[in-house]
């Protein structure tokens, strides 16, 4: 499949454009999203802004659903219901941002398809640009069918 439509929807977000997040990636269940290094996204200690890594691990949520559920798309009405997230080390540099499904997407949509409804978890993974994982997110996803 194709994803170049769905990495350009999400990319069309403005709240992303003005971080300048960068949706390099997008397959079945999986993205990969960019935060860039830039002044205007700091805190007061000079490393990235703990909305900032917030909001790129939100946006690789999306995506990885998105990526996921991208043949549905017209029919469905994804909310993000809530999210947690833990920061491990200080985020300094551009951060890239992991997301994955968290459970098979076989089982998600054979809720979805029985009840016209799901709930299920995509898990996001932040990394500095050497490697090193600076925080970890799950958000939880509610799914409706519409009409």
């Amino acid at each position: 499949m194709d994803y170049s439509i769905v990495r350009g929807m999400l990319q069309a977000i403005p709240f992303n454009g003005h971080l300048g997040i960068e949706i390099t990636e997008v397959a079945d269940g999986t993205s990969i999203v960019r935060l860039p290094e830039a002044a205007h996204l700091h805190n007061h200690v000079a490393t990235q802004h703990a909305g900032a890594l917030f909001t790129v691990a939100e946006a690789a949520s999306g995506a990885a659903f998105a990526g996921a559920f991208a043949e549905r798309m017209a029919t469905i009405r994804p909310l993000a219901k809530s999210a947690e997230i833990k920061y491990l080390k200080v985020a300094r540099g551009p951060i890239t941002a992991k997301g994955k499904l968290a459970e098979a997407k076989s089982a998600i949509l054979a809720r979805l398809d029985a009840d016209g409804r799901a709930e299920f978890p995509v898990s996001v993974e932040l990394f500095d640009e050497a490697g090193l994982m600076v925080a970890t997110v799950t958000v939880q996803w509610h799914v409706k069918t519409m009409g």
